[in-house]
């Protein structure tokens, strides 16, 4: 039988939605669309793509330390862009920096807008334990 793990940030919005920002299942990770906010869960740099950008990776390892897998074992993301031509540049730069040598699968979908109003990038992740760290 799998063992289930979930992670919190512990933000207001995980219990006014009612969802986990992580949960392991076997092994497998899904990591919830991650946004840039802080440890309140404001969200932070309202409309401005590279320091969300930024800021959102940043969200996201936490994620990856709480379950001690790095980046290189991320098999798939998806980001929701509300400027998708504006920003592709960015994005990419951002992904190469963030990513370096690895390639996980990307979706990059263009959306009218997120959940928080001045937001405007948001990613989700899938993981597999159990590729080389």
């Amino acid at each position: 039988m799998a063992t289930v793990d979930v992670f919190h940030h512990n933000v207001p919005a995980e219990s006014d939605f009612g969802y986990a920002q992580a949960i392991r299942s076997g092994e497998l990770i899904h990591v919830s669309g991650q946004l840039a906010f802080d440890e309140a869960g404001e969200c932070l740099y309202s409309d401005d793509f590279a320091a969300q950008l930024e800021q959102t990776y940043l969200n996201t390892d936490k994620i990856l330390d709480h379950y001690g897998v790095t980046r290189n074992q991320v098999v798939s993301q998806t980001l929701y862009l509300v400027n998708l031509r504006q920003d592709a540049a960015a994005v990419s730069k951002g992904n190469l920096a963030y990513f370096g040598d690895h390639r996980p699968v990307s979706t990059v979908l263009g959306v009218t807008e997120l959940t928080v109003p001045g937001q405007v990038v948001e990613i989700s992740f899938v993981v597999d334990t159990r590729l080389p760290a």
